[in-house]
């Protein structure tokens, strides 16, 4: 950050705990969604460096994100999952996108290294679904010709957790398998007709690193961190596609945000030659009556330092920022919803 931005942050900082004892006494707490959680404690760490605000977020899946906000035990919570305008309504919430991301395959095969393995979106769905069972089925040997796939069992690996992560899983697989629609369906917890569980993006990560012949599914970051085996997956336009930023950003390209009630956007099997198919924004749920003006000011003064100086953060870690005319449009949804004792918290 240029030193002129970081006096401005500081002096803002000042003026926002005007009539509190010290700016070390404010603490924000959030929970949810495990998909964003390496960004948001990313920039947790480095506001705290600037400000002294400490951000705490606990990744617990979007299900337990939304359980918490909704009995007011964090400040605000995280969701993969958009709720729809009429949830959010019902519930008094604000809802707003900070990041896309992707969800994707992960597949522990001895000799097969990341980027190699190829998937159809058929052939994924059918390993889900327990139609196919090992790893030297034709029809993963018509994809990968120049593999030396293994004799292997499969072992299916999903989340036992209420999570946004599964419902991006879960609402692409509903769209390219007709049985998967019928049979499963798009859910945060859906039944899964085999394999074994895990809770979060770090319990699947670590499981199918046990296991030889697994495979999984995680946010992109948690791939990258732990140096798991990510699959090729061919795209609508019939191209198979890397996960990847520039893959992320094709998808998020799509998106209409503007024509969305409360930023309800899903980004799943999106157009384009290089689009990844399991992209997805995740969300941040506050209440739209805050108790605390100071805190909820606080708060929301770290998502918008987030947006705008977060950004490189994000990229590093192969998050796709949101561009600067949705940060408009979110921050005048702050300015227009979000109050303390009848009066506006933003700007």
């Amino acid at each position: 950050m240029k030193a002129g931005g970081m006096l401005g942050l500081l002096v803002l900082s000042a003026a926002l705990f005007a009539g509190r004892a010290s700016a070390d006494e404010v603490k924000i707490t959030g929970a949810g969604a495990t998909f964003p959680y390496p960004i948001y404690q990313t920039w947790a760490h480095r506001y705290e460096k600037l400000t002294e605000v400490k951000i705490n977020y606990q990744g617990i899946g979007s299900g337990g994100g939304i359980k918490l906000i909704t009995q007011g035990t964090v400040d605000f919570g995280g969701t993969d999952a958009p709720l729809t305008d009429k949830e959010i309504d019902e519930a008094g919430f604000v809802q707003f996108p900070m990041v896309v991301g992707g969800v994707v395959p992960v597949a522990n095969l001895k000799g097969v290294e990341a980027g190699k393995l190829k998937l159809t979106p058929d052939v994924l769905a059918d390993i889900l679904l327990g139609h196919i069972k090992n790893w030297n089925h034709e029809r993963i040997k018509q994809a990968n010709p120049d593999l030396a796939l293994p004799d292997q069992a499969i072992t299916v690996v999903a989340r036992s957790d209420p999570s946004g992560t599964t419902w991006i899983y879960t609402d692409y697989l509903a769209k390219v398998s007709k049985e998967w629609k019928e049979k499963v369906g798009r859910s945060k917890k859906p039944e899964w007709p085999v394999g074994q569980l895990a809770k979060g993006n770090p319990g699947v990560a670590a499981l199918v690193q046990q296991i030889e012949g697994a495979i999984g599914y995680v946010e992109y970051a948690y791939a990258l961190q732990e140096k798991m085996a990510t699959t090729l997956l061919k795209n609508k336009a019939g191209k198979f596609a890397s996960p990847d930023l520039k893959s992320f950003q094709a998808a998020a390209a799509h998106a209409d945000w503007k024509a969305s009630p409360a930023y309800y956007v899903i980004l799943t099997d999106q157009p384009g030659d290089e689009t990844w198919p399991i992209a997805g924004a995740t969300f941040v749920l506050v209440h739209k009556k805050q108790k605390d003006a100071a805190k909820a000011k606080a708060m929301l003064t770290f998502f918008d330092w987030a947006y705008r100086h977060g950004q490189d953060a994000a990229k590093e870690l192969h998050y796709v920022p949101m561009p600067m005319k949705v940060i408009e449009m979110v921050e005048e949804t702050w300015s227009k919803q979000i109050t303390a004792d009848g009066e506006p918290v933003w700007p």
